[in-house]
């Protein structure tokens, strides 16, 4: 069984050695993605951790859909937060973004850890496991 590499102009291309979706036996991992523009490659939202999520969290869409896949296919959100005060901004964000995304109301798992994250302005990265089969 082989893996398949899942890449998107509609999301930010991989700024290290990483792809931004992998593929294999049914399951779909979305890599940690954060608030860049993938129309400017810029990062957006500075100090705003409801637009970073926002943001973040269409990349995902977006490397899920070139995928064949969707919000609907996912299993489990792993949030990365860079303070503990953010967590109410991030989760008022997600669940707009969640209803909006997942209309059958089945809600995929989630976990949310406080980090030092690798860019100064970025307050808030999300990975995902989608299942494809």
């Amino acid at each position: 069984m082989s893996k398949e590499i899942v890449r998107t102009d509609n999301a930010p291309a991989p700024a290290h050695t990483f792809s931004q979706g992998v593929k294999k036996g049914g399951l779909f991992q979305v890599s940690g993605q954060g608030p860049m523009d993938p129309a400017t490659n810029q990062y957006i939202g500075e100090g705003d951790v409801k637009v970073q999520t926002l943001r973040t969290l269409e990349n995902i869409k977006a490397i899920l859909e070139a995928g064949g896949s969707s919000v609907e296919d996912v299993m489990m959100f792993r949030v990365y937060l860079t303070k503990r005060e953010h967590f109410s901004e991030m989760n008022d964000a997600y669940a707009e973004f969640i209803e909006a995304n997942v209309p059958s109301g089945q809600l995929p798992s989630r976990t949310t850890v406080f980090v030092d994250l690798p860019h100064e302005v970025m307050l808030v990265e999300i990975d995902a496991l989608a299942v494809t089969a």
